[in-house]
């Protein structure tokens, strides 16, 4: 803001100030009865009074899709700070380090105080911005609700742990010590349940869709895992979180780039799961609403399971439509060559529900042998198993698509959220009858690999009813626990999506890993978001799962 001098400002002098917007800079604010901001917080003034207060202010976030104000601060032995409401200064806001005097009406928005509906600003004289106070996390957590409104500075390395608000409201989701990770994930994981080493980086404004969406990196996405030091701005608590509106730009550095698709050496085969986030040709369902996102989800898609290069692939949240699954194999098989293209196992028994899962198989690379499906009511999609020879010889192996109870739609009684997520019961009930059925309709001691999602964390009961019966689960010993997740929810990681194989089996994988090109990356990106991103960038929700099993005698002759 440009100071006014000349016969503006003197008008504006003689005038007190009374106008609306900032009066001129004069050496000492004018007279007036001044309210201390401490009284405004404590409660010891009454709401809906005109006030009048002074302070420096401390950040202007007066943009057309900002706050639509300033904060201002007073003292040092503890500073308090107060936000000011005033939307309608067209171009007359302070700067930050202004020290100045406003006259207002004292209000309670959602519970947080501010001054608004302005009557007076006067431009006292510039002070310099203050000093931020330093904290740290966790060390510092208990103490942050004494410095609301307030300049604060974090003086450590932050992770984002969460993406999902980005494109929404502008905001990530920080926490000191690394990323968080699903309490089921086990006990080798950094999860703090009382959040102390959570904040919220924000962006200076409330609304929705902020356009263009901050904080983005120069390939347009900013990932899990990625990394600022020194986040510096205004500490406030708004919707439920800490959070802190920048006033210096924060500075990322990559802490998780994007990975390259997985090599593969020739002679090995393949097997991968991925939940394609409902596959759906319905438009309006449960995927893609129109047909230029289902077009978008299709080349994501295709780009991600060639990406994987796998020869057997287990497919999660396909619509329930034998035209569906054509459809897919058809847009993934446009251009491939014979080598690479995919054909589906076939199954009579997909059940009703609206989803079902898929087995893709390269016939170049393998022969199949049969298929069959479990249509036993405790599970709500089918398990698809199918058999399989190498090409050109070898011992038969299977391979078992499954989707276990999701853990939504809880139920008021029963099967309820006992730390694991409702339907809790269901999922390992689920897993029994797996185990069950296998040893049923087993060939001749083939071994058979689970692949899908469990939708349950790797220390919860499904997944330890599966390993307690001997199978392994393929990423163990060739990633470290840091890098074993599927999923981020509400800024935690974890793992729901497996290949678990019997010990014969899994002592011939010669490498195994998590693809990680879609949890880690902002839901706006995806083929329905606001800013779809090209590649297979948030093709799903879930990152895909691969193994690499080498020719030896037990598998291949």
């Amino acid at each position: 803001m440009e100071r006014r001098t000349g016969i503006v400002g003197l008008l504006l002098l003689i005038l007190g100030g009374c106008l609306p917007g900032a009066g001129p800079a004069v050496a000492d604010c004018p007279r007036a009865q001044v309210t201390p901001l401490a009284d405004l917080r404590s409660g010891r003034v009454a709401e809906d009074r005109r006030v009048t207060v002074e302070g420096v202010v401390t950040g202007v976030f007066t943009d057309d899709d900002g706050l639509g104000g300033f904060f201002l601060q007073e003292g040092d032995t503890p500073p308090v700070g107060l936000f000011v409401y005033a939307p309608a200064l067209d171009g007359r806001e302070p700067k930050a380090g202004d020290r100045v005097q406003v006259a207002g009406r004292f209000v309670r928005f959602h519970q947080r105080p501010q001054l608004t509906r302005l009557a007076t600003l006067n431009v006292c004289a510039h002070a310099g911005p203050p000093r931020a106070v330093e904290l740290r996390l966790p060390e510092d957590a208990a103490r942050l609700a004494e410095f609301q409104d307030v300049k604060v500075r974090l003086d450590q390395t932050l992770t984002v742990t969460g993406n999902a608000e980005l494109g929404r409201y502008g905001s990530l989701h920080l926490a000191a010590g690394g990323r968080r990770f699903r309490p089921g994930q086990g006990a080798a994981h950094p999860r703090d349940g009382d959040g102390t080493r959570l904040i919220v980086l924000d962006d200076g404004s409330y609304r929705a869709n902020p356009w263009p969406i901050p904080y983005l990196d120069a390939e347009g996405t900013r990932r899990v895992g990625d990394r600022v030091d020194g986040l510096t701005g205004i500490l406030t608590q708004a919707f439920d979180a800490h959070r802190i509106h920048p006033t210096r730009t924060p500075v990322f550095r990559p802490g998780n780039p994007r990975p390259a698709p997985p090599a593969r050496p020739d002679a090995s085969l393949r097997v991968a799961t991925l939940n394609l986030q409902n596959y759906f040709l319905t438009l309006g369902s449960r995927g893609a609403s129109s047909r230029a996102a289902l077009q978008r989800q299709r080349q994501k898609l295709t780009e991600a399971l060639h990406g994987l290069d796998a020869d057997v692939i287990s497919l999660s949240e396909v619509e329930n439509r034998d035209r569906v699954l054509d459809d897919l194999v058809a847009t993934i098989n446009l251009g491939a060559s014979k080598r690479q293209r995919y054909r589906a196992v076939a199954s009579a028994g997909a059940g009703t529900d609206a989803i079902r899962n898929a087995l893709l198989y390269r016939p170049a690379r393998l022969t199949l042998l049969g298929s069959d499906a479990d249509p036993d009511p405790v599970h709500n999609r089918a398990p698809l198993l199918a058999w399989f020879r190498p090409a050109g010889g070898g011992r038969p192996f299977g391979v078992v698509a499954v989707h276990f109870k999701a853990k939504v739609g809880c139920p008021p009684e029963g099967d309820i959220d006992r730390g694991q997520g409702c339907w809790n019961e269901r999922r390992t009930a689920q897993a029994k009858r797996l185990l069950h059925w296998l040893d049923r309709v087993r060939r001749d001691d083939a071994p058979v690999l689970i692949a899908g999602d469990l939708n349950a964390y790797a220390a919860e009961d499904p997944v330890a009813t599966l390993l307690a019966r001997g199978k392994r689960d393929l990423s163990i010993p060739q990633l470290p626990s840091p890098q074993r997740y599927t999923y981020v929810f509400r800024g935690e990681a974890g793992q729901l999506d497996y290949l678990l194989a019997p010990p014969a089996l899994a002592r011939q994988v010669s490498n195994a890993g998590i693809w990680h090109i879609n949890a880690d990356e902002p839901p706006f990106l995806g083929f329905s978001g606001r800013q779809p991103a090209p590649g297979p960038w948030r093709s799903s929700d879930h990152d895909p799962v691969w193994a690499d099993m080498a020719h030896s005698p037990s598998l291949v002759r």
